[in-house]
């Protein structure tokens, strides 16, 4: 080889590397063991650009090559791209990989199935969305996705998030946006301490080698503990229309001003009718009730999604007219018909979620949130209403947006504030029972169950049901009873008091078992904790307790002459800072015994070391509730 060859042979060279590590993302068993033990899908690499080059224009590319070990890795692939009127997808593609790396099939853009980005329950939507419908042959299998989205809208900046969720571990993932627009651009790193992550330079992350985390019950919302970057513009473009976003003081006036203030027109038939209603009292909540209730006789949700970027609502006037909007839309509608009649209240967008409390970030303002609830102005405190359900009782919200930070729309700006968190003693059930024993163990029982806040709201849907689906919710509800019978259900739903009480007839055969000439069986029959939290040799995580409630329950236990009492529970009191327990069980007369309990359960964050301490409190909570009382045979 001469020196003048040379340079030729180096290019070889590095072609060749080039190619060799290329193909390294593809090979599945090239993963490091740290990264492929116990996942689904590991990311083998992810990389996004987004380059803004004016406050109303941004392409965001995107490369994603992910490998799969199983059916649950299938809805990792976000193989996908919406586009609407302002979006345009300029190019998309995936290519499929065997586990050696072996390319099996290409999908080019017509081979992407094109849908409305919304579900049937949207009455209409100028979103669509392409993506993927892809079955794998055999796992692992490596997928390589590309798409390049060209935005007429800065308003939704994507985010970054290298660990995207449990069980799913990252290879290599990078994040760089280019801001040429002129405008300042801020953003926020959360969670970045104690990852392997990056700077690359300005607005630029890379992040390596990031084994995945497995769940853990009682585990805090993945993304409040793993890495998160997001950015948004002060001037931005919502679909033509300009935004401000220095603080949520000015966005939060700019969304009165321009979303929200010339959509409030009500005819003055409707005006009239609502001052009629409620012409008799002076006090403003009293006529919020009024109008609330009124909102829910004349309308029904559906979800809308156009407007804005999906968040200008429609007009009152239109929701007036047609009887139906989202939540944007029944909210603004409701609103509207508030200051007809002189009471204050703020439209206020919020993270609705049963399964999550997730909070406005009340540090950094951008477009946030996925739901619209209305404040109504107490004294010191706020009353919160959700305008989507025609069910629902003036001012619950427990369950799905309670105990977050949401923001309130005012005249003057945006302001973020916390929703109501229920304690304890609001969430209450209260579950007093009557139940007659004969002699071979068999019960008949009337049973009456009060819920208020978020167990009201866990409850209050059995009324709605059919007879079969009542008798099998409490078939399972009470599965610790065998041989159940549901003899008959009742219902009263007290909206005004927010408190539900079903009434239920049952009986069981056999339910003591019988040994000998002594019968032996459970006192608490309606409220058994059975589940223990899972038990881990080494805790990862702090835990997290969402949402506190009270149990009280009131038995009392009749048997016939013939049998005897020989032995009862000791009464039990457990007092922790997770909760209270206590139960207690005392003879009324010779053949008749009162049973009580009560279980407190307190909500909070706690650090994982204090896991073995709650799940010890649960295990004797499970003890205590199985304890056995003893009758003989005279």
């Amino acid at each position: 080889m001469t020196f003048k060859t040379l340079p030729y042979y180096l290019l070889f060279f590095i072609c060749l590397l080039s190619y060799s590590q290329t193909q390294d993302l593809y090979n599945a068993s090239l993963i490091p063991d740290e990264l492929s033990d116990k996942v689904n899908s590991v990311v083998r690499y992810h990389d996004t650009k987004i380059d803004i080059s004016a406050y109303n224009r941004m392409l965001v590319t995107e490369k994603r090559i992910i490998t799969v070990y199983n059916k649950i890795g299938d809805r990792n692939l976000r193989a996908f791209a919406g586009y609407d009127d302002k979006r345009t997808i300029k190019k998309i593609e995936a290519f499929v990989y065997d586990k050696s790396g072996n390319q099996i099939k290409k999908f080019k853009k017509g081979d992407f199935v094109d849908e409305s980005a919304v579900s049937g329950g949207t009455l209409y939507s100028d979103s669509r969305v392409k993506y993927l419908n892809y079955t794998p042959i055999s796992y692992p299998y490596t997928l390589e996705f590309y798409a390049e989205i060209d935005y007429q809208t800065t308003a939704f900046i994507p985010t970054w998030q290298p660990l995207e969720k449990y069980y799913n571990a990252t290879q290599n993932s990078e994040y760089q946006i280019i801001n040429n627009s002129g405008v300042e651009l801020k953003s926020k790193a959360s969670n970045f301490e104690g990852f392997n992550i990056e700077t690359k330079g300005p607005l630029h992350y890379k992040a390596s080698n990031m084994p995945a985390i497995a769940y853990e019950e009682y585990s805090p919302d993945f993304d409040s503990f793993t890495p998160e970057f997001k950015a948004a513009l002060i001037e931005f473009d919502m679909e033509g229309v300009k935004g401000i976003n220095n603080n949520w003081q000015e966005f939060g006036k700019w969304m009165n001003d321009v979303l929200i203030a010339d959509t409030q027109k009500l005819p003055e038939s409707v005006i009239n009718e609502v001052k009629a209603l409620t012409a008799y009292t002076n006090d403003p909540i009293e006529k919020a009730k009024i109008v609330y209730q009124f909102v829910q006789d004349k309308t029904r949700y559906i979800s809308v999604q156009v407007g804005i970027g999906g968040w200008k609502p429609i007009s009152a006037m239109e929701v007036n007219q047609v009887g139906y909007g989202d939540c944007k839309g029944l909210t603004n509608y409701t609103q509207a018909l508030l200051k007809e009649i002189g009471v204050e209240s703020y439209y206020t967008v919020i993270y609705g979620g049963s399964g999550r409390i997730y909070d406005i970030d009340k540090d950094f303002s951008s477009t946030q949130g996925n739901h619209v609830i209305l404040c109504l102005p107490n004294e010191d405190d706020y009353i919160w209403l959700e305008c989507t359900s025609q069910t629902n009782p003036f001012g619950l919200i427990a369950g799905f947006t309670d105990d977050r930070a949401a923001l309130i729309i005012k005249p003057e700006g945006g302001e973020v504030v916390r929703t109501k968190a229920y304690k304890p003693y609001e969430s209450l059930q209260h579950t007093k029972a009557t139940v007659l024993f004969d002699e071979s163990g068999n019960l008949e029982a009337s049973v009456e169950i009060k819920s208020t806040g978020y167990q009201y709201s866990l409850r209050e849907a059995y009324e709605t049901k059919d007879v079969k689906e009542q008798n099998l919710n409490y078939k399972n509800y009470w599965g610790n009873i065998n041989n159940l019978q549901i003899d008959g259900v009742s219902f009263k739903n007290d909206k005004d008091e927010i408190e539900f009480v079903e009434n239920v007839n049952l009986s069981a055969k056999n339910y003591a078992s019988k040994t000998g000439n002594r019968l032996l069986l459970q006192p608490n029959l309606f409220n058994v904790v059975s589940t223990i939290p899972a038990r881990y040799s080494t805790r990862y995580l702090d835990f997290q307790i969402s949402r506190g409630y009270e149990d009280q329950d009131e038995y009392v236990l009749e048997f016939p002459d013939t049998l005897e009492i020989e032995a009862l529970p000791e009464p039990v009191l457990i007092d922790t800072k997770f909760g209270t327990y206590e139960f207690s069980i005392e003879t009324l007369d010779k053949n008749k015994v009162q049973y009580k309990r009560k279980y407190i359960l307190n909500k909070g964050s706690y650090a994982k070391e204090e896991y073995e301490d709650f799940r010890e409190f649960r295990k004797l909570i499970a003890k205590h509730d199985k304890a056995k009382m003893v009758l003989k045979t005279k």
